[in-house]
Formats: C-alpha cells, structure tokens, sequence
C-alpha cells in the first residue's frame, strides 16, 4: 500500500536511503572540519603552554585562569546561539563565529602578560560562544533520531583528531622562528587562521533547511521534511507539552546538567593540562620529556580518543541506547586514569593505561548528546540543549583554575590524573540515575 506521501515501500525505502546519503555527504564533512577547527583554537593553549611558561614566566595558576576565563566568554551567548540557530540561520550564525574566533585566536600571539592572556582568552570563548549547542541543534534539522547519534560521532570524532592533530603540528610549530617570532606565537597564528576562510566560505557551503536545498530533489525534500516534523510532534506528545519553562523544569534536564558539569570538570582540565602532566610522568620514569616528544605521545592518546567515538558512535545507534554507553565511557575513563596513577610503573604501562583513557574519555561525549534531541519539542531542546552546555562549561571555567591553583600549592601530576578519574566517575554516577522512557529512544 502506498504511504502517506503516496509512495510504495519499496520507493519509500529508495528515497530515503538517497536522501540519508546525501544529507549525510553534504553536511557531516564540513561539520567536521569546522569541529577540527574549533576544539584546535580551543585546547592549542595547553600545547603553548610548555613554552609560554618559561618564556614568559607565567604562573601555574595564571594559566589555569587564562583556560578557565575561555569558558567565562563562552557562557554568555550559549542558549542565544542555539535559538539564532533554531529560528534564524545556522549558516549566517556559524559564519560569524567562525571570523570572530578565527581573528581572536590569531591575537593570542601578542600577549605579553598575564592579564593580556586573560583578555584573549575570554574573548575567544565569547567568539566562540554557541558553535556546539548550535550544531546540535542544526543536526535535528537534518537528521532523523535513528541516524543522530551516527552524525553526532561523525562530528565528534573531530574532538580527538583535532587533539591529535594539534599536538604534532604545534610540537612542529613550537621549534620555529620564523620572522623572529617564537615557536608558540606560530602555534596561534597558523591554528587560528583556517577559521577566518572558512567563516568566509561556510554562508555559500551550508543549508539552513530542507526545504531550501537545492542538492535535493523535491521527492527528497517532502520524505526529509515529512520525517522530521512526525518526529517533532511524536516527541511532543511524549514530553507532555510545549512550554520551555516545562521543559527546563524536567529532571532529566537537570540531571544531564549535574552530570555534565561533574564529567566536564575533569574532562576540560585533562585537555588543557594533560601535556603538562604527561612531560612530569616523562621526567619520573626517566624518559626523553622535551616539548616535541612530550605532544607526541600526547598524540598517541588522542589518537585512541578518536577510536572511542567510532565504536560508541556505531555501537550506540546499532543498539539504539545510550545511557549506558554514556556511563560507559564516565566511568571507563575514571578507572583508567586512576589505573596510570599506580606508583613504580614503568611508562610503557603508565602510557597503555592513559591510551585505554583516551579511549573512554570521548565514549560517552556522543550518546550524551543524543539524549536531550529524544525528549523534548524543537523550541525547549533549543534552550535546554543550551543550558546543559551551559552547565558543561562552567566546569570548565571552575576545573582549569582549581587545578592552577592546586599545583601552585605542591599537588603532583598523579594527583592531578586522580582528580580527574573522580570527576569522571561522579559523573557517570549521575547519570547512573537518569530515567529513560524507553529502549528506542534510549
């Protein structure tokens, strides 16, 4: 029998395997590269870090403010960003952030002192401020719940590449001295430019809407749109109502945020200080802890990372759940960095344990970001995709100083790695007691 666009199954099934593959080659590329991108100018700090501190003479605790007031920005613009994207124009809104924190990372390169570093830290995240939550905002436009957890991974696995990547090229970057430049003034200016000419290209590249996409036929366009909104009102009636105020009162919200805000805790400062405990996990077990070998090996455990959101990614769409792969990973993460933390082992174990915490660190950062998209209306997963980010941020402006100020006072790179496994396992925990409705939708 024909359905309700008036197609047979079989022609159905056609469009919309054609319609799938093409959203999914038109957008996930170029998504991707703009996540490589971003998470590059956000964490390339911590790969300064090793030689800003001793040519500039900045404290322990200077650089743990400096990582956190990236976040300070970042809060302002985090739920308007993901309405501009729900109700204006992704591409117009991705353009501007991209040219703004483009240019702002490129003038890192011209601090000098504490204070200026500051400065240029809080204004990349307010550059930066509504990129995240508004892809994933951007992704409930496109894809259909079935297909989202695969595209969230496919975006994601730009989280560990960029991480992976950063760390060779920077530890390249940090030898030169080109035009009397020092090394980590290199590693802002090249990290920071491909944002500035991709926010020139990203207005011509993306489609706001289905209905607007030319690269689909009007057969594509009708199963895409017709999908999407069954799932929009099927997702209403489940969640009881349209109100966003309904929606932020849920306890699911609050216990996504709670949870998010403890994993990221741990998770944001191990980006930015991983480097810097790696190089004293170098020194102790006598091995070669220079700037160049120590991102190296940085890389190596990065590498894993993007392993992590392959298999979660698949695994969690193929079995359509995940809370638990979300616990999965928080918690995996948490016993393998306490694992590398065991005193008297020799670095070949001590980097396996870190490689198996990679592993896991990005595991659950996908089927997280799934759950919100399942159970609440276009309008409040908007808002509350904005607030549980919100909350993840704010770990990341308390976590960095903290640690700044923990290993101004004597605490130990072992110390830090354990702090860390803690924030992960509590996190985990949290969501731990998260109720989900159902299977498919879990």
């Amino acid at each position: 029998m024909p359905d309700a666009t008036g197609s047979t199954p079989s022609v159905a099934n056609d469009v919309a395997a054609r319609t799938r593959r093409k959203v999914a080659l038109r957008i996930l590329p170029l998504v991707f590269v703009l996540y490589v991108v971003a998470y590059l100018d956000r964490a390339n700090a911590g790969y300064a870090k090793l030689q800003m501190k001793g040519e500039l003479g900045f404290t322990e605790q200077e650089f743990g403010w400096a990582f956190g007031l990236f976040f300070a920005g970042y809060l302002f613009l985090e739920v308007p960003g993901a309405l501009l994207v729900e109700h204006w124009s992704a591409r117009k809104w991705f353009a501007r952030i991209l040219v703004t924190w483009g240019a702002c990372s490129m003038g890192m390169a011209l601090v000098q002192t504490p204070h200026q570093f500051y400065l240029a830290r809080f204004l990349l995240g307010l550059a930066e401020a509504g990129f995240f939550p508004g892809v994933i905002v951007y992704f409930t436009h496109w894809f259909p719940r079935r297909e989202r957890g695969q595209a969230m991974a496919a975006m994601l696995i730009g989280v560990p590449i960029s991480l992976a990547l950063g760390a060779r090229v920077s530890g390249l970057l940090l030898e030169q001295t080109w035009f009397g430049l020092a090394g980590w003034q290199w590693v802002f200016l090249v990290e920071g430019a491909p944002a500035v000419l991709l926010g020139v290209a990203v207005p011509f590249l993306l489609t706001d809407w289905p209905h607007q996409a030319k690269w689909l036929t009007q057969e594509e366009r009708d199963w895409l749109e017709t999908t999407l909104e069954a799932e929009r009102r099927d997702t209403a009636a489940a969640a009881g109502g349209h109100s966003l105020w309904h929606a932020l009162r849920q306890p699911a919200v609050l216990l996504l945020a709670l949870g998010i805000l403890l994993t990221n805790l741990g998770g944001y400062a191990l980006v930015f200080w991983l480097p810097t405990a790696m190089q004293g996990l170098l020194r102790q077990t006598g091995a070669d802890p220079t700037d160049a070998v120590v991102l190296n090996w940085t890389s190596g455990i990065h590498f894993f990372g993007f392993l992590g959101v392959v298999v979660s990614g698949w695994s969690s769409d193929a079995n359509r759940e995940r809370k638990w792969h979300c616990i999965t990973g928080q918690v995996g993460a948490g016993v393998f960095l306490a694992l590398s933390t065991i005193p008297g082992q020799p670095w070949g174990l001590v980097f396996t344990w870190l490689c198996f915490a990679g592993f896991f660190v990005t595991f659950w950062i996908s089927p997280f970001w799934v759950l919100p998209t399942l159970t609440l209306t276009s309008s409040a997963a908007a808002v509350s995709i904005g607030v549980i980010n919100m909350c993840a941020n704010v770990a990341g402006l308390l976590g960095s100083p903290v640690i700044g100020a923990l290993r101004e006072a004597g605490l130990k790179d072992d110390g830090c790695l354990l702090a860390f496994a803690g924030c992960y396992a509590l996190g985990g925990v949290v969501i731990a007691t998260l109720r989900v409705r159902r299977r498919g939708q879990s």
